[in-house]
């Protein structure tokens, strides 16, 4: 018996990432595209018109989540997420994911997540196991720390890892990173990002900033006892007052 093409919508908030997903979605034989989303009011409103067989979905988009509009749903489509933050695993496969791609994904990982959607649904713990050890944890790990975060460059969008962090500052609803002797802005606010972090090496100097450990230079007392913290590319952070107790209490 002939299989029919699946019906496919995505959802996309960046441009590079949405053209290389629509090509892909073009490319392949058993999807067929019949709309695509810039945001998740917009995807939302769509998948209730259209009614697709598949969605792909990113997770962070303006207006709200993939998560927040796959909860809106009066039906369940077959899901797949694609995202460039791997703390979000879990959540996906307890709403029913097909799968889970970390951006940015290979052709190959993508060929994968079709053939999952072909063949019908997978048991939810076959592919949240799948997920964890993509995103480097396991069912005992615990919550899963960030490794990667995708950042933009000059029209170009590429993986940063989280070790290159020197430190990262809160701007309104986003977060600047510094790393390589670049800044970068990123969509994320700098409280979730604290909570994904391995406390070792970040830590929370003041409301607005986080800096990583193993890019400090030296901290001294200003009038006042709060440390400023010299950063090796030679910025200076000044800690809050808890913060700086805190990082008297570490020193040996």
């Amino acid at each position: 018996m002939t299989k029919t093409a699946k019906t496919v919508l995505f959802a996309e908030d960046e441009p590079l990432a949405r053209d290389l997903l629509r090509d892909a979605i073009y490319a392949h034989p058993m999807l067929r595209l019949v709309g695509e989303a810039a945001d998740g009011a917009s995807a939302l409103a769509r998948i209730r018109q259209l009614r697709p067989e598949v969605v792909f979905m990113d997770i962070q988009m303006p207006e709200m989540t993939g998560l927040e509009v796959l909860r809106r749903l009066d039906y369940l489509p077959q899901i797949v997420f694609t995202t460039a933050y791997d703390q979000y695993a879990v959540t996906a496969f307890e709403l029913h994911a097909v799968d889970y791609l970390l951006k940015p994904f290979t052709p190959a990982r993508f060929a994968d997540a079709v053939a999952r959607l072909l063949d019908g649904p997978l048991h939810a713990r076959d592919t949240l196991a799948g997920a964890l050890a993509q995103a480097g944890g396991g069912p005992a790990s615990g919550p899963a720390r960030l490794e990667r975060i995708l950042v933009r460059d000059r029209g170009r969008i590429f993986p940063l890892a989280v070790g290159d962090i020197e430190y990262m500052k809160a701007d309104s609803k986003y977060t600047v990173i510094a790393a390589r002797g670049q800044s970068f802005l990123v969509r994320i606010g700098i409280s979730e990002l604290e909570v994904q972090l391995d406390p070792a090496h970040f830590i929370r100097v003041h409301r607005s900033a986080l800096v990583n450990l193993d890019f400090v230079d030296s901290m001294r007392a200003d009038d006042q006892s709060q440390l400023q913290i010299r950063m090796r590319d030679g910025s200076v952070v000044t800690a809050s007052r808890e913060a700086s107790k805190l990082l008297r209490d570490m020193a040996i």
